[in-house]
């Protein structure tokens, strides 16, 4: 039973350490990580499973090595940060994979692509046509980039010289059927408000709101909490 709770303790310390780390670290998603930070997450991810199960062994060996490798995490993004030169060798810098209908060959072996590989990546991206991609480059965190000729992409509102209204972030006002205060009073609103907007769309309790947001123009939307059962699922 001892050995039991030695090992919760371990686990919860190493999830708590990693917790702090990848903090520190900072944000990043999947698409967004170089090859490093990608290797260096796993193996910190590593580290933290051994610090787990480290039962006859010292546990502050591997959490040192977790400091050691978020330390090293950080200082290479702050001289990424700091030097252009730096951020060239840690991040790499975009390849040229095609451009002005041009293929190169050369940059594909760079890249350790092949020609089938990069044809699927432009299906992937919705160019079933290479000749209508003007520029393709390949990015330091390894997708592909896809500038569209002009003559192929997508109308903008400036090319019809249209000046569409700006759109905005809403406020969630209540969320699972709590008042979000601090969110209703940056709208300039207030309980007294949302109470009234949140009746005159069905909604006689807050506990029977899941979601209601608030706009700029102070348009509330509300979404009731829903027992029933969804719908056939036609995607199946």
């Amino acid at each position: 039973m001892q050995e039991v709770l030695y090992i919760i303790a371990l686990s919860l310390g190493s999830i708590a350490a990693m917790f702090v780390l990848t903090k520190l670290i900072g944000y990043r998603q999947m698409s967004q990580m170089s090859m490093f930070d990608y290797v260096n997450g796993i193996t910190i991810g590593s580290i933290a499973a051994e610090m787990a199960t480290s039962l006859e062994e010292n546990f502050v060996q591997p959490l040192v090595a977790m400091v050691v490798y978020a330390l090293a995490a950080i200082l290479l993004s702050w001289c990424s940060s700091k030097s252009m030169k730096m951020r060239k060798i840690i991040e790499g810098k975009p390849l040229v994979l095609l451009d002005k209908g041009e293929l190169y060959l050369d940059s594909l072996r760079k890249a350790k692509i092949d020609v089938n590989e990069f044809l699927m990546q432009c299906r992937v991206s919705g160019y079933f046509d290479i000749s209508k991609i003007e520029t393709a480059l390949l990015e330091g965190n390894g997708k592909i980039s896809f500038l569209p000729k002009s003559s192929d992409r997508p109308a903008t509102p400036a090319d019809l010289n249209l000046s569409p209204q700006q759109d905005f972030m809403t406020a969630n006002v209540i969320l699972d059927g709590n008042i979000m205060r601090e969110n209703l009073r940056h709208t300039g609103n207030d309980e007294k408000w949302l109470i009234n907007q949140m009746k005159g769309q069905g909604a006689d309790k807050i506990s029977d709101v899941l979601l209601a947001t608030c706009d700029v123009n102070n348009q509330v939307t509300v979404f009731l909490k829903n027992s029933r059962k969804k719908p056939h699922d036609v995607l199946m």
